[in-house]
């Protein structure tokens, strides 16, 4: 497959996977034991962070200028953060999550949830397709990391909806219409960077930024809600199954 291919069936295999597996998952299993994907979804971004994206920017990139990078990367993804551009909403103190909150809020939520989303998912698409054109590898595995982050995420903003009082299929729908996001940021980071091969290093250091900061910033915290030693052990042993997954496709598609 060519690099191009390899971008397009990754956008748009992985934001459909993503956001149908959300939807039987929060059908299936409920909201109260999806938490236990978020632990994985954190070995994995930071699995993909340090073990695969950082060093082939460090390897192609200035040290320095990637070790400023991947600051900057995460001082704008928490401005982004408070702006309420890159809302992911995976704690159980999150508004549109709160258990007295009223049965729905007219639409207010949900529109905002789906806003925030697109967004995330056309960074996501360049970022994707920045990893691609450095490798087939780094590309592989920086989708399976966003894969993996993206389905704890998107079943969070699928029961936002159907709190917001979308039906199911609706937001099953607008969630899917959301992702094709993905494929658009794709499409033009591809064309943009074709001929702009010096900026590759610098998008895998927003990458591992985005990832860092995701993993530590908003889902680490809400594991520490849960101190007792029985769950602390589920959430060490799922984080390292999270970390060992990136390893394993590593040796699998290693170039």
């Amino acid at each position: 497959m060519s690099t191009l291919s390899w971008i397009i069936a990754v956008s748009l295999a992985g934001g459909v996977l993503s956001v149908v597996a959300a939807a039987g998952l929060s059908m299936a299993l409920g909201a109260n034991r999806i938490n236990v994907l978020i632990s994985y979804a954190i070995g994995a971004l930071l699995g993909a962070a340090f073990l695969e994206i950082l060093p082939h920017a460090l390897e192609h990139g200035d040290p320095h200028r990637m070790a400023g990078t991947v600051l900057f990367g995460i001082m704008v993804f928490f401005v982004l953060e408070k702006l309420v551009l890159w809302r992911h909403c995976h704690h159980d103190h999150c508004e549109a999550h709160d258990a007295h909150a009223p049965a729905h809020d007219h639409g207010r939520s949900g529109l905002l949830i789906l806003v925030g989303d697109t967004f995330h998912n056309f960074v996501d698409g360049i970022l994707i397709a920045a990893a691609f054109m450095q490798s087939t590898e780094v590309g592989i595995v920086t989708a399976l990391a966003i894969i993996a982050h993206e389905i704890p995420q998107e079943v969070g903003d699928y029961l936002i909806l159907l709190h917001s009082g979308y039906s199911r299929f609706r937001a099953l729908a607008f969630n899917l219409l959301s992702s094709l996001a993905t494929l658009v940021g794709a499409m033009l980071a591809y064309f943009a960077l074709s001929g702009m091969q010096e900026w590759i290093p610098t998008l895998l250091g927003l990458a591992a930024a985005s990832m860092i900061y995701v993993a530590v910033a908003d889902l680490i915290p809400g594991l520490h809600k849960r101190t007792e030693l029985r769950a602390t052990i589920q959430q060490v042993l799922l984080i390292c199954l999270g970390i060992a997954s990136i390893a394993v496709v590593q040796t699998l598609v290693g170039e």
